[in-house]
């Protein structure tokens, strides 16, 4: 699993900027998915909730405006190894824009 987390400071890109950006994430997820890597792909909302404790009894807002970064998305794909998986997140585009690109296995649930 990639997870893509945006950094929480600075500048934000211009309109222009992000058409750039944007149009290179495309390029980036046409070559993975015609490779047949991407199984699912999804941005995240900004604003969500942060449960803790037993039965989730304390509740607040997240993520923290404070942090550095936010997962702003993230991308399912399929990897022969974890090389192969960062080497794919190297492609990422957003590398080029202060992101970052968390590579994460995903533990097969046994039967």
């Amino acid at each position: 699993m990639l997870l893509l987390r945006q950094p929480n400071t600075g500048p934000a890109p211009t309109p222009d900027e992000m058409k750039k950006i944007m149009d290179r994430f495309g390029v980036w997820m046409e070559s993975m998915a015609a490779k047949g890597m991407v199984l699912a792909t999804a941005g995240l909302e900004v604003s969500g909730k942060i449960l803790r404790g037993s039965g989730g009894e304390t509740i607040t807002d997240g993520p923290y405006p404070e942090a550095n970064e936010i997962v702003g998305g993230y991308v399912l794909i399929t990897a022969a190894d974890l090389n192969d998986a960062i080497a794919a997140a190297r492609e990422c585009p957003g590398l080029d824009y202060r992101m970052a690109v968390e590579v994460r296995p995903v533990k097969h649930r046994m039967k």
